[in-house]
């Protein structure tokens, strides 16, 4: 499986009650909390348009996606007493805005700081930034361009369009010494060339849009977030810049809402998280983006790995276990090493061959295959395995469990005919869903790509790969966007987001037929008529990579997981020493139940439960002298909920059923 562990930004579908909101919000943001999404791309006029990505890639791309932009309707609803954050897509006065607001910003910096040359600012889903070459800035910093960027605002000034010829584009440029302007104008291959004006006070080659003047931006709907190095054009090689983002509304209502979710984002933040519990770790001594799970986090592992073996099992696949590395031929007859290069790492040699660490499974699933003839009767044929592949990120890039260098993909394939690609897929929908509920996602946002420019396959089995991806969906009964012209260059695909506790989508889940690989390994089976014939081929992942979707999980439920997946389901506290003879009887009985639990003691009762419960354990028994006189357990709940004493047997015969049965207690 092909997944392209790029970290992008998030979609958001994000509503709070509007009583919630503080009456007064201000915020020091010295981190990023959102990253820059990889979804820009072409280049025009020092500005980046949001388009669906295209790559060339060799087998599935999966777009990992871990930041928040919101995705309904503006302004709020009414009837709900609720604030729905519009989006770019939503709403093209707030594109305009934010898009304006970066040339607001980028002329508000260079009146502060006139030496900053100015690089690119385009809008982004949550706002927009700017680079500038200049010295380092610091949050002080961002307070007086944000008081600029206010007057600017306030005046009023008109936005004009100009659209001039590259000798006069290139003249002005040269007369205000912007040498990165020049660089992007040799970039841009349009004539005219076009420039807007803030006023007569300051201009940047761009191509629109914008609001027709800067007194259409609400001042106090705008906010200066963060500063952060960049290195220009993303080359190591090249100078580092100073980024600064912002976010911009159209109502100051919005800001608020917006400010508000990103402090319950940051709350839920699983890098703080994960070291508060105690569930993982990225230790500098063995390098960056390389996680160690301890033993909280790998037993919640544990759980996901088997309950993901356990439905696979019964949906008819066999599982398979591959090695780590392979010869380096195998990924030039993939094609991996033509297109994926930049992404793996360095290869080594052992008995003067090369061998190369692999960075996903899709070859290895077809040497399994290649091992014997097939026939038509054999299909069709699923293998899946919980597969560790190694990609090479920028250290600069890596963040959390969202994007590392080595992870765990949830793989499979599925080999089989023409005719069998639609019950193969209604197939993966009902795994997907059956998976994702289990973990506590219900919601949903699902794409169709459809065929590009380029590709590999005839026309008839495009068509009927995508029609066949088309019925397995509306059989589903799910609705769906098309994205046409958005699929691999080998094959159509479906992508499914899952949404969140704050209505943040993740994508995780993809299914995509692969007309490619089979022709490059030269796959075949026999047919009906004793004649050698290409099967179809379908990569196929559900969670995405266990190491981001802990994460997701994590941040879903801000670590306070459910009972049946929390590392630790319950904690036994006494009182006094004298009762942890009993304690730890009660815990060998509840363990030998199949109950993950644990004795804590050696403080006062009231310092254990509050330890307890900022460690979020679900449930707490406290044993004093009368529970041992009883042979009994008080129990009260992380929330602080008493739930009664009550017998050791009828305490764990409840806990049973409540793993069982995936609800409380």
């Amino acid at each position: 499986m092909f997944l392209a562990h790029k970290t992008t930004l998030m979609a958001l579908s994000f509503s709070i009650p509007k009583h919630s909101l503080p009456s007064h919000f201000t915020t020091k943001c010295h981190l990023n909390v959102f990253a820059l999404p990889p979804s820009f791309l072409t280049l025009h006029h020092g500005f980046r348009r949001l388009r669906s990505p295209k790559f060339s890639a060799v087998a599935t791309q999966i777009t990992e996606t871990p930041t928040p932009p919101p995705r309904q309707a503006p302004d709020i609803d009414a009837s709900g007493g609720r604030i729905v954050l519009p989006t770019n897509l939503s709403s093209e006065r707030l594109l305009r805005i934010r898009h304006t607001c970066a040339h607001v910003m980028a002329m508000a910096v260079q009146k502060v700081y006139p030496d900053a040359k100015v690089t690119i600012g385009p809008w982004i889903e949550n706002g927009f930034y700017y680079d500038f070459d200049m010295e380092p800035l610091t949050d002080k910093d961002l307070k007086k361009i944000k008081k600029e960027m206010d007057r600017i605002i306030g005046k009023n000034l008109p936005l004009i369009r100009e659209e001039v010829s590259r000798d006069e584009a290139q003249k002005r440029i040269m007369a205000v010494n912007e040498p990165y302007k020049m660089e992007i104008l040799e970039s841009i291959k349009e004539e005219p060339i076009t420039i807007y004006h803030i006023g007569n006070e300051w201009w940047d080659l761009c191509a629109g849009p914008h609001v027709e003047s800067t007194g259409n931006i609400n001042r106090k709907a705008v906010e200066l977030e963060s500063v952060a190095g960049a290195y220009w054009r993303g080359d190591t090689n090249k100078p580092m810049l100073q980024r600064i983002y912002g976010t911009a509304w159209e109502t100051e209502e919005q800001l608020k809402a917006y400010l508000h979710f990103k402090e319950e984002a940051k709350r839920r933040d699983h890098r703080r998280i994960g070291q508060d519990l105690d569930l993982f770790s990225i230790q500098d001594e063995a390098g960056g983006g390389l996680v160690f799970w301890h033993p909280k986090g790998a037993i919640v592992r544990h759980i996901i790995e088997d309950a993901w073996k356990r439905i696979h099992i019964q949906h008819g696949y066999d599982l398979l276990y591959t090695p780590h590395v392979a010869k380096a031929d195998l990924w030039r007859i993939s094609g991996h090493l033509d297109f994926y290069k930049e992404n793996m790492f360095d290869q080594m040699e052992i008995e003067e061959e090369l061998y190369q660490l692999r960075p996903m499974n899709c070859p290895y699933h077809i040497l399994v295959y290649k091992r014997k003839l097939h026939s038509y009767r054999d299909f069709p044929i699923r293998v899946a395995e919980l597969g560790t592949v190694y990609r090479y990120e920028l250290s600069g890039s890596l963040h959390g469990l969202f994007r590392v260098r080595g992870f765990t993909q949830d793989d499979a394939h599925i080999f089989c005919l023409d005719d069998q690609i639609k019950d193969e897929i209604r197939g993966v929908l009902d795994l997907t869903e059956e998976i994702l509920l289990q973990f506590g996602f219900d919601k949903y946002e699902v794409n169709l790509s459809t065929r590009p420019e380029k590709s590999v396959g005839g026309d008839d089995i495009w068509e009927k790969a995508t029609v066949a991806l088309k019925d397995a969906l509306d059989d589903k009964g799910w609705s769906y966007q098309i994205d046409n012209g958005g699929g691999a260059f080998y094959g159509p695909k479906i992508d499914l987001k899952i949404e969140d506790a704050l209505g943040r989508k993740w994508q995780c889940s993809t299914i995509q037929v692969d007309f490619n690989l089979p022709q490059r390994f030269d796959i075949t089976y026999v047919d009906s008529n004793q004649e050698k014939k290409r099967p179809i081929m379908i990569h196929r992942a559900v969670l995405g990579s266990l190491e981001r979707f802990f994460g997701v999980l994590v941040e879903h439920y801000a670590g306070d997981f459910p009972l049946w997946l929390s590392p630790i389901q319950a904690r036994l506290l006494p009182v006094t020493d004298t009762q942890l003879e009993y304690c730890n009887e009660v815990n060998n009985r509840l363990k030998a139940n199949g109950i993950r639990s644990e004795v804590c003691s050696g403080e006062r009762l009231p310092k254990l439960i509050r330890t307890s419960e900022k460690l979020k354990v679900p449930l707490m028994a406290v044993v004093g002298p009368k529970e041992v006189e009883t042979q009994t357990v008080t129990v009260r709940s992380r929330s602080g909920r008493e739930l009664g004493t009550m017998a050791v047997d009828d305490f764990i015969s409840k806990v049973k059923y409540a793993i069982e049965n995936r609800t409380f207690f």
